[in-house]
């Protein structure tokens, strides 16, 4: 499998130091609450929701590291790159995450979240927001 390609506009780039998060590992996860980080969505949201999270060290479950501009340490899961097109870039604009493609804004609302956060959540019995759709 050929390596995931993302591009990381100079704004993302800006609001990824200004968040302090730069030399984290990031996993870009699609948000459909099929994964243990997922926050979001179900079956009606495959492929629309995106969250970035992070984490200290990388996560053996997301192995695919992603090739990019910023030299972060981006990675994400076979499943994910099901998702990604050609073209795939991280831009900040209007206050605002979005991920999009050379054809399509895939999300404009992506989420960044802390991936023990989110665990912990998990664990306590917190489920996912919109899980019946």
């Amino acid at each position: 499998m050929n390596m995931p390609t993302i591009n990381v506009t100079p704004t993302m780039l800006e609001y990824l130091k200004t968040k302090g998060i730069t030399d984290k590992e990031l996993i870009l996860i699609t948000d459909d609450a099929g994964g243990k980080y997922s926050l979001n969505g179900g079956s009606c949201s495959l492929g629309a929701n995106f969250t970035i999270i992070v984490l200290d060290q990388p996560d053996p479950d997301y192995q695919l590291k992603m090739e990019n501009n910023a030299d972060l340490h981006m990675w994400t899961s076979k499943y994910d790159t099901m998702f990604f097109e050609s073209g795939l870039t991280l831009d900040y604009k209007n206050h605002s995450v979005e991920i999009r493609d050379n054809a399509h804004i895939l999300d404009n609302a992506v989420q960044i979240a802390n991936g023990q956060e989110v665990l912990n959540a998990a664990g306590k019995g917190m489920q996912a927001s919109g899980g019946n759709c």
